[in-house]
């Protein structure tokens, strides 16, 4: 869609959305530290000026796209770890989370990696809750323990996925679908180890 036809549709309430798709390819292309509002607008064919109507900056916009991350990551993670034993939901679940940082790079990068001051926007770690409720609801599942050892053992197996999840992006595993099945299987295997052994984290 180009000229009057994007301009008419963008001013019938589209933009916010449209400028999010193109904040999303902007990361994919240059990262989340690098993108700008004018080069959003250049892309959309609007006026440099019409994305300040619903986003007071970059960072604004930058976590509109986090926002946007978690929630897909949150369905991702639900999916892959809805049922089963709770070794193997939390299993699923480490594993889920590497493949979501393989598939949708930019997406992970803007609600993992791009330096924004969360308290400043709430509503990233407002919408992120759900990833949280379900890693802690399974491992509440677990034998004894009680709520305080599940969120450390939560704790533990999120900082693992992550650290493989960043990894992967960094290029540690290799490239490709073979490096990205590598670092999910690994990641779930330790997330496995950390339950066998978590009467240790205290």
């Amino acid at each position: 869609m180009t000229g009057p036809a994007r301009r008419d549709r963008y001013h019938h309430g589209d933009l916010p959305d449209a400028l999010v798709e193109t904040a999303i390819v902007l990361i994919g292309e240059r990262g989340p530290t690098a993108f700008s509002m004018a080069e959003a607008s250049r892309r959309l064919g609007v006026a440099p000026s019409a994305p300040y109507r619903h986003f007071a900056d970059r960072d604004a916009l930058l976590a509109a796209v986090a926002v946007r991350a978690a929630g897909l990551l949150s369905e991702r993670l639900g999916r892959a770890a809805g049922s089963g034993p709770p070794p193997q939901r939390l299993a699923a679940a480490a594993g889920a989370y590497v493949r979501f940082a393989d598939e949708q790079r930019a997406l992970f990068q803007a609600l993992a990696g791009s330096g924004l001051d969360k308290d400043r926007y709430p509503e990233i770690a407002r919408a992120a809750q759900p990833i949280g409720a379900l890693f802690l609801s399974a491992a509440a599942d677990l034998d004894g323990g009680g709520q305080a050892a599940a969120a450390r053992l939560v704790s533990a197996i999120v900082a693992t996925a992550h650290g493989h999840a960043t990894l992967l992006l960094d290029g540690t595993f290799g490239s490709g679908a073979e490096a990205a099945d590598t670092a999910a299987r690994q990641a779930a295997a330790a997330a496995l180890a950390l339950i066998a052994g978590r009467q240790a984290l205290t």
